[in-house]
């Protein structure tokens, strides 16, 4: 099945777009299916980071380990679901707009199953991904374009 990819303008400097969205403890103030989070070890993320996402998927909650992949500040990243029944493959990227006073925000979002997570994916969690992605990232433009991040 196709990635799902998503894209939107926000009126905020690239870096401060990039430091939030990826700091795994803002998860759940933007992500509607997000519950908890729970970074794994102190270290500032890097390659090789972890955070257990605990999410509601359809009627039911899983948690899965992501683990970062790809990490460059503060343009791109790639994060791995490495355990669970449903491991997401999310990658975002920030590109600067009108001389870096705004950004486009890009995220890309594709799943594998395991388990009974095979037939999850595609009957229930492709499908909420469709919906929730977009409303997800009008939340985050909502947060970050107003005073609550300064």
């Amino acid at each position: 099945m196709p990635v799902i990819t998503e894209t939107i303008d926000i009126s905020r400097r690239p870096a401060e777009v990039f430091s939030y969205v990826t700091e795994p403890t803002h998860l759940p103030e933007w992500q509607e299916s997000a519950l908890s989070v729970r970074k794994i070890g102190d270290a500032p993320m890097a390659v090789g980071s972890k955070a257990a996402v605990t999410r509601r998927i359809g009627k039911r909650e899983f948690t899965s380990v992501m683990q970062v992949i790809e990490w460059e500040p503060p343009r791109h990243w790639h994060v791995h679901g490495i355990d669970g029944p449903v491991r997401g493959d999310v990658q975002g990227t920030v590109e600067p707009l009108d001389d870096g006073e705004h950004c486009r925000l890009t995220l890309s979002l594709d799943f594998e199953g395991h388990g009974v997570g095979k037939a999850l994916v595609p009957l229930v969690v492709r499908p909420q991904a469709r919906r929730e992605t977009p409303k997800d990232e009008l939340t985050l433009k909502s947060i970050l374009e107003s005073d609550a991040t300064d």
